[in-house]
This record gives structure tokens, C-alpha cells and sequence, in this order.
């Protein structure tokens, strides 16, 4: 599977806003993006022209390296909320909002998405008592997500036990600290979501 393997603090720079790919690390003096706040490159301090179209892309990159997918794969994603009921750029967040290694990282079983993404990999959940490895996996309202008995005593799920409590859980969701279960209650809304992006600019340079 295709993954992104550069620094993922190259890509904050880029967007020249915090994407919180780093966890814990994103919050202190040591993220780059405070004292380089300008795009990585030779030129990235030049003053670029922010076109219709650049300002397009842009917010469909900083979009689509939040939720750490790449563009083959968002663009399936476009194409299935366009198909949906609804504002296309809504339903386009609430797919993105419920991907399996997305749920994990919200539910703070997980420091970030990469991190989430590698633990739903590694087989460490349960969806509806079957055991789930795909990041992708779209959650459904009523779902039931469990860490696997045997990885309970495992380093990430010991310290994110630990921590519980200290990152708030979307209103659609619920967490069980003493059974490290997370329940879906609905689907997200958009007026819940607080991913930082104007969806509306991704439907116009798509709809082109």
C-alpha cells in the first residue's frame, strides 16, 4: 500500500499551519512550523501569487494530509460523496471522519492518525467482536470497537489508558476508559467536525 515517507513537518510548513501529524510534539517549542513558519524549499520564503487555483489546492492537500491519505485514494473518496445525498463537501468530511484509524486517533487510543493507522494495521481492534487491520474501514453508527484482549498490556495501549480523559471525544462517539472500548453513537455532523478546512474549495477544484 502507498504511503508517505517524507517528514511530516515538511508538510505542515507547507500548508504554513499546524496539521498535528506529530502528536504530542505539535503542542511544544520543538514543532518546526514555530520557528520556520514558511514553506520548506529554496524559495519558500518568496511571496507566491495565491491564485483561485492554487488556494484550491491547497486546501485539498492540507485536507487530504490531515487524514494522512494520498491523492488516488481522496479523490475515490470525493467521488463517493459526490454520489451521496447531500452537500458533497460534508459527506466528503464525514467519510474521512469515519475511517477506522481516524475513530482510533479521536478516541485518543492513539497520539496521531500515523500512529492509529499502524495500530489498526498491527490487528490491534475489534469491530463488532471481528477482528479489523484495514485503516480504512468505514465505521457505522452502533458499531462496538474493542483493542484486542492480548494487546491490552502493551506499551501504546498502557500509556493511552493512562491518558484517557485528557483529549476530548467527539459528541458522535464514546469511550469506555475501563474496557478500552470505543461505541459509535451517529454519524459526525459538520458543526461537530473541527478539521480546519473550507470543503467547499475542494468541491470546486474537483468540480472542474
Amino acid at each position: 500500500m502507498a504511503r508517505y515517507t517524507g517528514a511530516d513537518c515538511k508538510r505542515c510548513r507547507r500548508e504554513k499551519v499546524k496539521l498535528f501529524l506529530k502528536g504530542s510534539k505539535c503542542d511544544g517549542p520543538k514543532c518546526p512550523i514555530e520557528s520556520r513558519p514558511y514553506p520548506p524549499g529554496q524559495h519558500g520564503r518568496a511571496r507566491s501569487k495565491d491564485s483561485e487555483y492554487l488556494l484550491q489546492m491547497r486546501e485539498k492537500q492540507k485536507c487530504a494530509r490531515i487524514y494522512g491519505i494520498l491523492e488516488r485514494q481522496f479523490r475515490g473518496y470525493y467521488e463517493e460523496a459526490n454520489r451521496l445525498q447531500g452537500k458533497t463537501g460534508e459527506n466528503l468530511l464525514v467519510l474521512l471522519e469515519t475511517r477506522l484509524d481516524n475513530v482510533v486517533f479521536r478516541a485518543g487510543f492513539a497520539k496521531s492518525r500515523d500512529m492509529a493507522r499502524q495500530l489498526v494495521r498491527h490487528g490491534h481492534f475489534l469491530v463488532n467482536g471481528k477482528s479489523v487491520n484495514i485503516p480504512s474501514f468505514q465505521v457505522t453508527p452502533m458499531d462496538i470497537i474493542d483493542v484486542v484482549p492480548a494487546s491490552l498490556d502493551t506499551t501504546p495501549f498502557i500509556v493511552a489508558s493512562a491518558e484517557l480523559g485528557e483529549k476530548t471525544v467527539p459528541a458522535w462517539m464514546e469511550v469506555v476508559g475501563s474496557k478500552m472500548r470505543i461505541l459509535v453513537h451517529a454519524v459526525p455532523t459538520r458543526p461537530i467536525i473541527d478539521t480546519q478546512v473550507q470543503e467547499q474549495l475542494i468541491v470546486e477544484l474537483y468540480s472542474k
